[in-house]
C-alpha cells in the first residue's frame, strides 16, 4: 500500500484529529463551541473551518498545486487573519497536519518501503500551502489595513464638514 491510500483510509480519523487541533488554537470556551457544531449558520467559522481542512487534505490527496485548493485556503485563512492571531499563528494550522499524519500513521507504516519517501513529498506539498496561506493572510490583512484607512479618513472629513472646517464645492 502506498501512502495514498494509507491516507485515503484513515481520511477520516485525520480530519478529526486535524480539526481538534487547529479548534485547540483558539481560547477554551471557543475551542469547545468549534468542536461541537459544525452547522453552516449555528457556527459558521467550524463549519468553513471543517470544509476547509476537507477541502485542503483532498486537494494535497490529489497533488493539486496551492493555487488549485485557494477557495478552501482562503476561506479558512480570511477567518483567521480578522482575528487576534499572530501571522505565524493564522497560518500554524496547515502545519499541524504534518504532525497529525505521523500520528495517524504509526511507526510501522512510516518503516515501510517507500513510504518515508513519499511522506516528504507530502510533507513538501503541505509546506508550499503554507508559504501560499502566509501570502494569502498578508494580502487580507492588507485589506483590513486599507479599510481602516479609508474609514479613519472618511470619518476625519465627515468631522471637519460638520464643523464646517471644510466646504464641499459641488457645484
Amino acid at each position: 500500500m502506498n501512502l495514498k491510500e494509507h491516507l485515503a483510509e484513515k481520511k477520516p480519523a485525520i480530519l478529526k484529529k486535524w480539526f481538534d487541533t487547529i479548534a485547540e488554537t483558539y481560547p477554551v470556551d471557543t475551542s469547545d463551541f468549534l468542536k461541537k457544531r459544525k452547522a453552516q449558520f449555528t457556527n459558521p467559522v467550524g463549519y468553513t473551518l471543517a470544509e476547509g481542512t476537507e477541502g485542503l487534505f483532498d486537494g494535497l490527496m490529489k497533488g493539486l498545486l496551492p493555487e488549485e485548493v485557494s477557495l478552501f485556503l482562503d476561506s479558512t485563512v480570511r477567518i483567521r487573519a480578522i482575528q487576534d492571531f499572530a501571522p505565524s499563528e493564522a497560518v500554524s494550522f496547515i502545519f499541524l497536519l504534518k504532525g497529525v499524519v505521523r500520528q495517524e500513521l504509526g511507526n510501522e507504516i512510516l518503516r515501510q518501503q517507500g513510504i518515508a519517501e513519499e511522506l516528504l513529498v507530502f510533507e513538501s506539498a503541505v509546506d508550499d500551502l503554507a508559504l501560499f496561506a502566509f501570502d494569502l493572510y498578508m494580502k487580507c490583512r492588507e485589506k483590513i489595513y486599507e479599510l481602516k484607512a479609508n474609514e479613519a479618513r472618511n470619518m476625519t472629513f465627515r468631522l471637519l464638514q460638520q464643523a464646517k472646517l471644510i466646504v464641499d464645492n459641488q457645484d
